[in-house]
């Protein structure tokens, strides 16, 4: 997938759903669902801007305590967005630990926690570290389109799903994607480095061809640069293509609702990692724990009109029958892309 998004699930299917969202060159992720995170070094941890929280059930919130614990005593902002109740559980999280000595450090870890709240309004309230993690700044916003997170380049969009009680489905959608060509690059007699973000960035803009851009990178430990046009650059070495859509689902009873609101906010996505607990043989199993069977999954999938199909969250019961499900979603998947039922 050519994009400056790189998705993995943090656990295998059979292990607490999680996904992280690594952006290419940038040293920057965001991270879905904060289940079980040993998989993650503290080295890719830190690189997490924002974190979107499904629900609080344990098996997609215990990784909090491991997150704070490796970014306390760092200036850093974390962002964690989730449904209502959100900022409750994070302040009983913090609660639950001793602040006394914190005043004294030299730098103030931040966290900024947003719940979605009724009729469609964000509740944000932040928490500093030198302040012992007590709530303040609260404010309140209007969610716009959906997108939880809004960026120049990329935006996150939830919808609310029924898990018997709120559940927030996710779609990372990006605008458009900009290709550079390294070997195009070198043949200008240039160098590859943290300028080709800005260049990406002043395409995005549309801005005009006469806009500057100054070319830095290194070349035999030594500072290189150069000072170009931007329709130079635009039209010899880099190409634009449609964006990238990746959507994360978990933890959805199949009703018609649900469905609905799946389809629409995975509508199209280049991958769906959606969950796939149970066999349709256990559907009535999966309907009362309020999660879809890999048959519904897969149909749901082909219904938003995926390229990709990702299963993931499967139920223990079917530990080494991984595969049963894995087929039996992309079965479906398949039939309903050709027209099935």
């Amino acid at each position: 997938m050519s994009s400056r998004f790189h998705p993995q699930l943090v656990n295998d299917p059979f292990g607490d759903p999680g996904l992280y969202v690594e952006f290419m060159f940038e040293k920057r992720a965001i991270l879905f669902d904060l289940g079980d995170l040993s998989g993650l070094s503290t080295k890719r941890l830190l690189r997490i801007s924002d974190v979107f929280i499904s629900h609080m059930h344990m098996d997609h919130f215990c990784g909090f305590d491991r997150l704070l614990r490796e970014f306390l005593g760092r200036e850093r902002t974390l962002n964690l967005y989730g449904p209502a109740g959100l900022i409750e559980a994070v302040t009983h999280k913090l609660a639950a630990y001793t602040w006394n000595l914190v005043e004294n450090y030299d730098t103030d870890f931040t966290l900024v926690v947003s719940e979605l709240a009724a009729a469609g309004r964000l509740r944000t309230v932040e928490f500093h570290c030198r302040k012992a993690f007590s709530p303040e700044a609260e404010r309140c916003t209007t969610l716009e389109n959906g997108c939880l997170l809004d960026e120049e380049s990329f935006c996150v969009r939830t919808a609310v799903l029924d898990h018997g009680l709120p559940c927030l489905a996710f779609a990372l959608v990006e605008w458009a994607h900009v290709n550079i060509w390294k070997n195009r690059i070198e043949a200008l007699g240039l160098g590859v480095g943290p300028w080709l973000r800005d260049l990406k960035a002043a395409i995005l803009r549309n801005e005009p061809d006469e806009t500057p851009v100054r070319a830095r990178w290194k070349a035999d430990g030594r500072e290189q640069g150069r000072l170009l046009r931007l329709g130079q650059l635009r039209g010899e070495a880099a190409t634009i293509t449609a964006g990238v859509k990746i959507g994360y689902v978990v933890d959805a009873a199949y009703t018609d609702a649900n469905v609905e609101q799946i389809v629409r906010l995975a509508e199209g996505a280049t991958m769906l990692f959606i969950e796939s607990c149970f066999l349709e043989e256990d559907a009535d199993r999966a309907r009362r724990r309020k999660h879809l069977t890999a048959r519904q999954a897969g149909r749901i999938a082909g219904l938003s009109g995926a390229q990709r199909l990702i299963t993931f969250h499967y139920s223990p019961r079917y530990e080494r029958r991984g595969e049963a499900l894995e087929a039996e979603a992309h079965g479906a998947f398949q039939a309903e892309c050709e027209g099935g039922s």
